[in-house]
């Protein structure tokens, strides 16, 4: 329990997770590249920038469908994924 705590108080490890979870599926992933307008040469070179996890994060808000099963498949809330993206982007 004490892994998992320091998992969702870490905005990057929980980004990092919601862009595996994000990229795992082909249209989900080219789908947040076009709409994001980063490149898989952004997210190579850049996978732990706040900028990029931010962005990332954003996408999944903006459709809630990816931003609720996302938060299930890495058993968090989805208020969690909103905390993360705003202590990104501070």
């Amino acid at each position: 329990m004490q892994e998992r705590k320091q998992f969702v108080a870490d905005p990057v490890a929980l980004a990092l997770h919601a862009l595996a979870w994000t990229v795992a599926e082909q249209s989900r992933a080219d789908r947040m590249l076009a709409l994001t307008g980063l490149t898989g040469d952004d997210l190579r070179e850049r996978a732990t920038d706040p900028a990029v996890l931010a962005a990332l994060l954003g996408f999944l808000e903006a459709y809630e469908p990816d931003l609720i099963a996302c938060a299930a498949a890495l058993d968090v809330t989805p208020s969690m994924l909103v905390t993360a993206r705003e202590a990104l982007e501070a």
